[in-house]
């Protein structure tokens, strides 16, 4: 599968904020699901210390870039000392992880976003500042892979830049295991995403999110593009609301 992108054209999205707003209901958090081990704060401080010696990690003296291909766009949650677009050979976007908490639940399963093998993935390299590069790196673990079971799925990969290429930390390349979901048809994501919602947020909400601000950085996923336009479809679909007329 490929991801293919291009200039965006003079052309609003489907998917509004009202319609998210639609998608959004309260729900619990269920806690972890069976088969998942949250990761201890040493456990979290090894895999950061390991990332950093492995091949492909940049030197001590080299600056240190994440590759944000989905939330980490709109939600760094960091301070980004440089911010560059570039291009991941290989690898294309996909909702392809069962999400029965935090943007889905056990009744609505929802979908997280990785990126598998095939095609590439045009996103921003965000650089982490030298002097808190350590302490940045150990929170963007805790927040990527909150359980043991994920250690493996972080890996330093090379980014076309218009500068060159330049290696780059990119989370949830080439996921495995038994809630990864491979080569679902976007009609079947679109309906997931747009009814699955959790304890943080909606599915529609996160697409809407990412769209959003890939367009403002000039960049257009065509894969995500035609999701935000299903998304919208089903969700102006359902029945609206009975609210009560005044007087009546």
């Amino acid at each position: 599968m490929t991801t293919k992108t291009s200039a965006p054209r003079a052309r609003a999205m489907r998917l509004t904020s009202e319609m998210v707003r639609r998608a959004f209901r309260e729900e619990p958090d269920p806690g972890p699901g069976p088969g998942f081990t949250p990761a201890t704060e040493e456990e979290s401080a090894a895999l950061v210390r390991s990332l950093l010696t492995r091949p492909g990690a940049p030197g001590p003296d080299a600056p240190a870039y994440v590759f944000a291909y989905g939330s980490l766009i709109w939600k760094p949650d960091f301070e980004v000392t440089e911010t560059l677009r570039g291009t991941l050979r290989g690898w294309h976007r996909s909702f392809c992880i069962k999400l029965t908490r935090w943007r889905g639940s056990p009744a609505k399963p929802g979908l997280m976003m990785a990126l598998e093998r095939g095609g590439s993935c045009v996103g921003l390299l965000l650089r982490l500042p030298e002097a808190a590069k350590d302490e940045i790196l150990l929170t963007l673990v805790k927040r990527e892979i909150p359980h043991r079971e994920g250690a493996d799925m972080a890996r330093w990969s090379q980014i076309e830049t218009a500068h060159g290429r330049l290696p780059a930390l990119v989370f949830w390349t080439g996921p495995t295991g038994p809630q990864i979901e491979h080569g679902l048809p976007l009609p079947a994501v679109a309906h997931r995403l747009a009814h699955a919602c959790g304890h943080g947020g909606s599915g529609a909400e996160y697409l809407f999110n990412t769209v959003r601000d890939l367009e403002a950085a000039g960049i257009r996923d065509r894969n995500l593009w035609r999701l935000q336009e299903l998304v919208a479809e089903e969700i102006s679909a359902w029945p609206r609301p009975v609210t009560a007329r005044a007087g009546g």
